[in-house]
C-alpha cells in the first residue's frame, strides 16, 4: 500500500508560532486517512476532529519527522488535543491502526470461514450469504462457476472497520487471484490433463488428507487412482457431503450417497471441499514420482503417513493407525 503524498514547505519559519497542544491528549478518537491525501489534508482532518490545534503545527511536525511520508491509509485511534509531533508518531505506529484482524487457516470450509468472518467483524452471516447469492462482483475466476469454495484464500487479513461483507469476500478472492497468478495454473493444469478447477479440487483434498511434507505424495496417489481408474475413497469427501468432520466414519456413514461420496462415485468430488493454501495448490500441480495407490496416517501426534501400492500392506498400516487410536483414547 502506498504512503501519503508528501507536500511540505521548503522553509519552516512561517510555522514556528503555529498553535499546538501540549499533549499528551485526552479521550480516544478514531480518524481515517484515505489514499492520496496530502499531509496538509490529513492535518486539516485532524484539526476538524480536535486532535491537533492547527494544520500548520501538524505540517511542521511532519516536516521535522523524516518518516512522515510513510503514513499509510487506514483507520487510526488517536486522542483529542494531542501534540502534533505525537500525532505523527501515532500515525506511523502500526498498533494505532484500527483493523478487524481475521486469521483464516488452510483447509477450512467456506461455511466455517463465513461464520468466522461474521464473528470477528460483527457483520451478520446473512449479509455474507446475500453476497454469495449473487457473487458476480467478487472477481471469481470463470472456472469457479460462482462457487466460492476453494477460492477464499487462507491468510491473515486486516479488514478496515468500515468493510462490508462484499469488500471482505472480494479481498479474499483477490488474494486467491494474486497467488494463483504466480503459478501459471492454466498451462500447468493442461499439461497434467486437468482443468484449473480440478487442480483446486485436488489441492483441497491434499490440504485435509495429508501433512504439508507429504502433499506431493498424496497428490501422486490422486493422479495414480484417476489413471487406474480407481475410486478416491477419501473420508474427507464423505465428511464434506455430510457436513461432518469425523476422523473415523462408520460403515453406515460411508454408505450414505451424496455427490461427494468418493467410495460410491468415480473421479474427483464435484467441487473443492475446502479452501487450500499455496503449498497444496503447488503440490496438485507438481505431484511426486511414485507408484503409490494407498496411504494412511499412522500417528496423529507426529502426522507420520505411510505410502504403498500394495493393498495388503495398506491394511497393515491401517491396523497401526487403529492401534494408535486404542492407545491414545479420545485422539481419534
Amino acid at each position: 500500500m502506498g504512503g501519503i503524498a508528501l507536500a511540505l514547505p521548503k522553509a519552516l519559519k512561517h510555522f514556528q508560532s503555529a498553535p499546538d497542544f501540549a499533549g499528551p491528549g485526552t479521550q480516544s478518537v478514531q480518524v481515517e486517512v484515505t489514499s492520496g491525501e496530502t499531509l496538509a489534508q490529513i492535518g486539516n482532518d485532524l484539526k476538524a476532529k480536535g486532535v491537533v490545534a492547527s494544520v500548520d503545527s501538524f505540517t511542521r511536525a511532519a516536516a521535522e519527522n523524516p518518516n512522515s511520508s510513510g503514513i499509510q491509509p487506514g483507520f487510526y485511534t488517536l486522542k483529542l488535543q494531542m501534540k502534533s509531533a505525537d500525532a505523527i508518531k501515532f500515525l506511523l505506529d502500526p498498533t494505532s491502526r484500527v483493523v478487524n484482524k481475521v486469521v483464516i487457516p488452510e483447509g477450512k470450509r467456506a461455511s466455517w470461514i463465513l461464520d468466522t468472518l461474521a464473528s470477528k467483524t460483527g457483520i451478520a452471516r446473512t449479509d455474507f450469504d446475500a453476497v454469495l447469492s449473487n457473487p458476480g462482483s467478487l472477481g471469481l475466476p470463470d472456472y469457479a462457476k460462482g462457487n466460492v469454495e476453494g477460492f477464499l484464500f487462507p491468510a491473515t487479513y486486516d479488514f478496515p472497520p468500515n468493510a462490508n461483507a462484499e469488500l471482505i469476500l472480494k479481498t479474499m478472492v483477490d488474494k486467491y487471484n494474486s497467488e494463483i497468478g504466480l503459478l501459471d495454473i492454466a498451462a500447468k493444469s493442461a499439461a497434467l490433463g486437468m482443468t484449473p478447477y480440478q487442480i483446486i479440487t485436488i489441492a483441497s483434498l491434499l490440504q485435509v488428507e495429508g501433512h504439508p511434507r507429504d502433499f506431493d505424495k498424496v497428490s501422486r496417489v490422486v493422479y495414480n487412482r484417476l489413471k487406474e481408474p480407481m475410486r478416491m475413497q477419501f473420508d474427507s469427501t464423505v465428511n464434506y457431503g455430510l457436513g461432518k468432520t469425523d476422523v473415523i466414519l462408520t460403515t453406515d456413514l460411508l454408505n450414505k450417497d451424496t455427490p461427494y461420496n468418493t467410495y460410491l462415485h468415480d473421479g474427483l468430488p464435484p467441487t473443492p471441499i475446502d479452501n487450500p493454501g499455496a503449498d497444496a495448490i503447488k503440490a496438485a500441480l507438481n505431484p511426486a514420482t511414485g507408484d503409490w495407490l494407498y496411504f494412511t496416517t499412522t500417528n496423529l501426534s507426529t502426522q507420520e503417513t505411510k505410502f504403498t501400492n500394495s493393498y495388503s500392506e495398506f491394511l497393515k498400516f491401517k491396523d497401526e493407525f487403529l492401534a494408535y487410536c486404542k492407545a491414545n483414547s479420545g485422539s481419534c
